[in-house]
């Protein structure tokens, strides 16, 4: 294991994470004496348009996955319009490899319910969800918690904290559908409807839940809005680059001696990270990582260089994503890796779209004859051919995600995929695996 360098452990910058390893850290009292609801004052005493303003000027964009500019997301809620708005959380968070916001909403929720709190006072909206995700019992136990102490004291319900403004907030479970991830399948959801990504336009800003006015957000993003207040949007920026602003949760995993969550600087290099999570195992050489989860296009030993914020990563040809960083060595198959993510995606496809439904299924089983050994050459073209149609033609992003693994693969790695077809790779499944395949 190596030991970080001092200039490398400078790149930690806990902001979200600073009252992780506090005692009783998801306790109100333990919150309140580390700055807890000192934002939410002093949010109460601005206009609601000075706040949305204030968010578009940190830079703040949003930890999702996609990166879009909180503040103008906000801007958007038509005002005056005489409809009830809605704020939503998603903490549906479910992808293979994402692990910050369940760390964080078990640790430090009050900072998630705090940010719900002023987010909804910016956009107007007098009810707010935190859709989680439903295996995640632990962390949606401490959500409740921290709700009902939040009731108790006085900054949710009727006339919050004396200021006239009033907030219900609801924790809804739902019923692990990955597809809930995407924000639309989530407001279905939430209506109590089966999770399927609806149609925009129209989109949420106007037509959300209840067709009303509604904004959604990550958990990360909202739990940034604390501080951004209390710090203001200038300490903001001084982290991360000019266009990527703040410190962002790298999730890592995978062949390195520390797995975990590292708080650092938008712009990091994976070369630092691994650093900082004590090197790779020994015997171990990086040959392929995903920079965002599964969802994103493999990026290799090649990139380790790249900044990690939304345009570095974007000019490697990947996606920041939700920056779950999953390290995979020489000793790992980036075919075998392709066909367990299809997997993923072929069993969570909500089985709207054609594209997305048929492809993925008919992937998976090239991918089972490839890897029984009995695959063709032609079959590298039917991929390439079957992930043509379902990019930009899936309903919603959960199909662009899963062809990402299959053309990234293929484009740094056809010699695996050749290696299992002309027969210098043992197969790694066996053939009872194509029953059914064809």
């Amino acid at each position: 294991m190596t030991t970080p360098r001092p200039e490398t452990l400078a790149k930690l910058t806990p902001v979200l994470t600073k009252r992780w390893l506090s005692p009783d850290a998801w306790r109100l009292g333990t919150y309140e004496k580390l700055d807890g609801y000192a934002a939410l004052r002093k949010a109460l005493k601005a206009h609601p348009d000075d706040l949305i303003q204030l968010i578009k000027d940190s830079g703040l964009r949003g930890r999702g996955g996609a990166g879009f500019p909180t503040g103008l997301k906000w801007g958007f809620i038509p005002q005056g319009d005489g409809k009830p708005h809605y704020l939503v959380v998603n903490a549906d968070e479910g992808e293979p490899g994402t692990c910050k916001d369940l760390p964080l909403m078990t640790h430090d929720p009050h900072s998630l319910v705090e940010g719900v709190i002023i987010a909804s006072y910016a956009i107007r909206a007098n009810r707010a969800y935190i859709y989680i995700r439903g295996e995640a019992v632990h962390a949606a136990r401490r959500l409740r918690s921290a709700v009902a102490e939040a009731y108790a004291k006085g900054y949710l319900g009727r006339n919050v904290l004396g200021s006239g403004f009033d907030l219900e907030l609801v924790v809804h479970s739902g019923a692990g559908a990955y597809i809930c991830g995407e924000e639309t399948a989530l407001l279905d959801s939430l209506e109590g409807f089966r999770g399927q990504p609806r149609l925009r336009p129209p989109f949420p800003a106007t037509h959300g839940l209840y067709a009303s006015p509604t904004v959604v957000n990550n958990v990360g993003t909202i739990a940034s809005v604390p501080y951004i207040v209390l710090g203001g949007a200038d300490w903001w920026k001084t982290m991360g680059t000019e266009k990527s602003s703040g410190p962002m949760i790298y999730s890592l995993s995978g062949r390195i001696a520390n797995p975990g969550q590292y708080e650092c600087s938008m712009g990091i290099t994976l070369r630092e990270l691994i650093e900082l999570a004590g090197g790779m195992k020994p015997g171990h050489e990086l040959k392929f990582w995903t920079p965002g989860g599964s969802s994103t296009p493999l990026l290799t030993a090649e990139h380790l260089d790249v900044p990690l914020d939304f345009e570095g990563v974007a000019a490697a040809g990947s996606i920041l994503g939700t920056t779950a960083t999953q390290i995979f060595s020489d000793q790992d198959c980036p075919v075998y890796a392709t066909y367990r993510w299809l997997e993923f995606y072929h069993h969570e496809s909500c089985g709207k779209c054609t594209p997305c439904r048929e492809g993925n299924y008919w992937m998976v089983r090239v991918y089972r004859r490839i890897l029984s050994g009995q695959g063709t050459h032609e079959d590298l073209d039917t991929l390439l051919d079957t992930c043509d149609n379902i990019l930009g033609r899936s309903f919603c992003g959960l199909g662009d995600g899963a062809t990402s693994s299959v053309t990234s693969s293929l484009k740094f790695f056809k010699q695996d995929y050749l290696d299992y077809i002309e027969g210098r790779t043992a197969p790694k499944l066996s053939e009872k695996t194509l029953v059914g395949a064809h």
